[in-house]
């Protein structure tokens, strides 16, 4: 019995020094390398301070959607909902999401709403969404805002960002950076 209970103690102490000091120091250390020291990327804009790698809520017609979040965009509690695509409670989420972007957008056929802008992300923060999200939006915020749709087109081209090294992952857009720069784009 000796033989197995020291070795177990041994390896659950180094074990508790490792988790708890070692490897937590080596992963704050590492952020300090990162821009801001790891504090997450800050945009200022019109005298507030957000996170742009944290998902944001909009959901004015004046601005393009974020992707829908689990966790109301908490980022104390990131997560998704975990419920199943066959979870009658999650299904009735999807189709409420649908059937709010079809009356704001209207013209859009229930096939072309990306799938990005009815399901949330695995962590339910997610800043970012596709182009074709992006691109879907257009006409109802040319609309409301009174902007040619050609100069909203380019924004997103402004704004799309091509993925890893050029081969991982798709091009994405920010979210929030796209509102902003909208913002700016309207006040000219």
């Amino acid at each position: 019995m000796k033989k197995h209970i020291l070795p177990a103690l041994k390896l659950t102490i180094i074990m508790i020094l490792f988790f708890t000091v070692i490897y937590p120091l080596a992963v704050w250390g590492m952020s300090q390398f990162s821009s801001n020291a790891g504090k997450g990327k800050i945009i200022e804009h019109n005298g507030k301070k957000y996170y742009s790698n944290i998902g944001q809520a909009f959901t004015a017609d004046k601005y393009f959607w974020s992707r829908p979040s689990a966790v109301n965009y908490n980022a104390a509690g990131s997560g998704a909902s975990n419920k199943g695509p066959s979870n009658e409670e999650y299904l009735g989420q999807v189709q409420a999401r649908i059937d709010t972007f079809l009356v704001h957008n209207p013209g859009i056929k229930k096939s072309e709403i990306p799938v990005d802008l009815i399901t949330a992300s695995g962590s339910g923060l997610d800043p970012n969404f596709s182009v074709q999200a992006a691109k879907v939006q257009v006409k109802r915020i040319a609309i409301v805002r009174g902007i040619e749709e050609q100069k909203i087109n380019q924004l997103i081209e402004e704004n799309t960002e091509s993925p890893l090294w050029g081969i991982f992952g798709p091009q994405k857009i920010n979210v929030l950076k796209l509102n902003i720069a909208l913002d700016k784009l309207a006040s000219r």
